[in-house]
Parts: C-alpha cells; structure tokens; sequence
C-alpha cells in the first residue's frame, strides 16, 4: 500500500508514480506504507467495502502487521516494471496485438 503524504498545497496524495510508453504501461512504484496501525485500518475499511458489496472478507494478514510493528518496517519504496510490456515494446509489438495472436 501507498503511503499518503501532503503534497506542496497540503492535499492528502499517495506517494507513488507510474511510467508510460506510447500508452503503455511499463512500471509503478511507490513508497511503502509503514504505519501498521494505517495499514490495519486500511485491511478493516476494505473489508467493510466487501462486505457492503456482498463480497467476503479477506483474511487480515496478521504476521504482516506484527512484522510491521516489531522489528517495524523501515521506510522504502519498491517498483514493478513489466518486463513482458517493455519487450513488446522493444520489438514494436503491442499488448493488444498479443491478445489477438
């Protein structure tokens, strides 16, 4: 999950960026969430959007909160990067055209 943090005229935004190829996506990444009490909250608020939604609720990852709490989780950042996209891309092929193949 992304960490929510003001930007310059204090609206609450998530810290995160994606990158775009010919309107490809190619990667997203993001700063990491490291508030296991945020991060709880967010697990419970999701489950209520399920449940509202006749969905079930999912599991809460409880060893992922405890390892958020002791040792904790320092801050990072990760990104993905769609290898399958960016090769396509490299032989001027589309994700689209695949599809069709």
């Amino acid at each position: 999950m992304a960490e929510i943090v003001r930007d310059n005229e204090g609206a609450a935004v998530a810290a995160r960026f994606e990158l775009y190829v010919d309107g490809i996506e190619l990667a997203n990444g993001y700063q990491e969430l490291t508030d296991a009490d945020e991060q709880q909250r967010r697990f419970e608020r999701d489950n209520a959007t399920r449940c509202a939604r006749g969905l079930p609720p999912v599991p809460i990852d409880q060893p992922l909160l405890n390892a958020m709490r002791e040792p904790g989780l320092p801050a990072c950042a990760g990104v993905a990067l769609g290898v399958d996209r960016l090769l396509l891309l490299l032989q001027n092929s589309s994700p689209a055209a695949e599809k069709n193949n």
